[in-house]
């Protein structure tokens, strides 16, 4: 059965999450329903498993860090109100299995800790995919730190969150 006979018959399909809505035929037009499926497309249920707040090491920074499972994948978010050095070179993000991380890093340190890679920017949103086969819950920090000066420039302790949320 086609889509046209589907909101004929006031019977509408969410395509790719396997939810069903029946919709009253007489109540939307075709052009509203599929303006409603469009919008229900992106609504993604959100879990929040980590969070915590940036304190400054060598350089002030600022936001929220939390780790997310979107469908199953999890995410490093970091909020729009994030900000750290941009003078320091070769900026990357980590996930550290220590709370308060070191202000550098040694060879040995090396198994302890991620590198999500650079970072995207010094200021503002952004967001770093994590490797299906990682457990985030093991990492207690998230670390801004310069793989050239091999300096810490700030971190965000993690607590785990009991919240889920609706994107």
């Amino acid at each position: 059965m086609n889509t046209k006979s589907l909101l004929k018959l006031g019977m509408a399909f969410l395509v790719g999450t396997g939810a069903i809505v029946s919709l009253a035929p007489a109540s939307f037009s075709s052009e509203s329903i599929q303006e409603n499926l469009q919008r229900s497309r992106l609504i993604v249920a959100q879990t929040d498993l980590l969070s915590g707040e940036f304190v400054a090491a060598e350089a002030p920074t600022t936001g929220t860090a939390k780790i997310v499972d979107e469908g199953g994948q999890k995410y490093l978010e970091i909020d729009s109100a994030f900000s750290t050095n941009d003078q320091a070179p070769d900026l990357q993000i980590l996930l550290d299995t220590v709370e308060e991380p070191p202000a550098t890093y040694e060879a040995a340190d090396s198994t302890r800790y991620l590198n999500l890679g650079g970072i995207k920017n010094v200021t503002g949103e952004q967001r770093y995919p994590i490797p299906d086969f990682i457990d985030p819950t093991q990492f207690a920090s998230v670390v801004v730190w310069c793989r050239m000066a091999n300096a810490t420039m700030g971190y965000a302790p993690l607590d785990n969150s009991d919240s889920a949320s609706i994107r």
